[in-house]
């Protein structure tokens, strides 16, 4: 699928890492670098403008690395890139470690994974059919 973007980055387009990736790594575009307190959020531009065809989203996710190592994530994840979105696609990074975390320019901060999806329309009834389940949620099917 091609998708259109704008690169506004002093970077390469986002690319897979290797052939089985489902997510393009996204690099931060900043003038100068950004320091996370622990506890601490920021929106880290990326330089990217994308137009994806009407039925994608593109999802930010966190980078297992920075999220296992250092704590860093992103804070809405997944987040959504809609269709119709054409500014910068910004990644909000927290800091969920106990260390301060510097973000260099070019680094790379999370990823991108593009995914089909379906709009709804609501069929509003008085009840649902029943299931095994039922309403139980929220642990109630166990952990072993």
């Amino acid at each position: 699928m091609k998708v259109e973007v704008v690169n506004l980055s002093s970077h390469e387009l986002p690319k897979y890492s290797t052939n089985g990736s489902a997510g393009l790594d996204l690099r931060a575009e900043l003038q100068s670098p950004i320091t996370l307190e622990p506890g601490q959020r920021s929106l880290i531009p990326t330089g990217l403008k994308i137009a994806l065809p009407t039925g994608y989203e593109a999802q930010v996710r966190p980078r297992s690395g920075l999220a296992y190592k250092q704590g860093i994530t992103v804070l809405n994840s997944p987040g959504t890139i809609d269709a119709d979105y054409r500014g910068d696609v910004g990644v909000i990074l927290i800091n969920h470690g106990s260390e301060s975390f510097t973000i260099e320019n070019g680094e790379r901060i999370a990823q991108l994974v593009i995914a089909k999806f379906v709009q709804i329309d609501w069929d509003e009834v008085l009840d649902l059919s029943s299931t095994l389940r039922g309403e139980g949620g929220f642990g109630s099917t166990g952990v072993k």
